[in-house]
């Protein structure tokens, strides 16, 4: 008798002592978003900085992606072109919310180096020479722009660039309607240190 009791006391101990199983249900991926150049720079400026101590932006620009949902001032892939003076070499990298391509890859992908040498017109600036954010650089180009923009008629999807030339005396972004400077419909410089408005093509 005493043994069962001893026994009842065991089981009724152990039984109290497993702890239930959660059950944890996974959350849902969520779907890709597009993200400012001031994001895709941070994402890639330390992977820059640990092929090239002395690297700096010479160039970044925006790329539409059509599985990925349009917002102003934001794209779904970015590409930011990286010079090492040191090494003599450029690098670009890039960021992408999805695998799109054999080019272009979901988040941070970093191409080959190849041979630079600054004698073009870009030149590399200081990070800390870049504060303006695409949407902010958007708002001002609207803002400056309405005689373009009251022009009736579908107006092309628009796109960032970022570069440093003698034209200005700043990092400038290239806020174009339109696929590329070449082919813009219009475009508006904005300075990417000072925030203003600096010209219209």
């Amino acid at each position: 008798m005493r043994v069962f009791a001893f026994l009842s006391v065991v089981l009724l101990l152990s039984a109290c002592s497993e702890t239930p199983t959660e059950t944890k249900s996974k959350e849902p991926e969520k779907p890709p978003a597009p993200i400012t150049a001031e994001q895709a720079f941070r994402y890639t400026y330390p992977a820059a900085r640990a092929w090239a101590g002395d690297s700096l932006p010479l160039r970044i620009r925006s790329i539409h992606l059509t599985d990925v949902p349009a917002e102003p001032g934001k794209a779904g892939a970015w590409e930011i072109i990286y010079v090492s003076q040191a090494q003599q070499q450029a690098k670009i990298y890039t960021w992408s919310a999805i695998e799109a391509s054999e080019t272009l890859h979901k988040d941070v992908f970093a191409g080959k180096a190849q041979a630079w040498s600054p004698s073009g017109q870009e030149k590399p600036f200081e990070a800390s020479a870049f504060h303006i954010d695409t949407p902010a650089a958007l708002e001002t180009a609207k803002a400056k722009s309405a005689a373009y923009l009251d022009k009736p008629g579908t107006k092309p999807a628009v796109n960032f660039l970022l570069e440093f030339t003698p034209r200005f005396p700043e990092p400038v972004w290239r806020v174009m309607w339109g696929e590329t400077a070449g082919s813009a419909e219009y475009t508006a410089f904005v300075g990417a240190s000072s925030g203003q408005m600096l010209g219209k093509i």
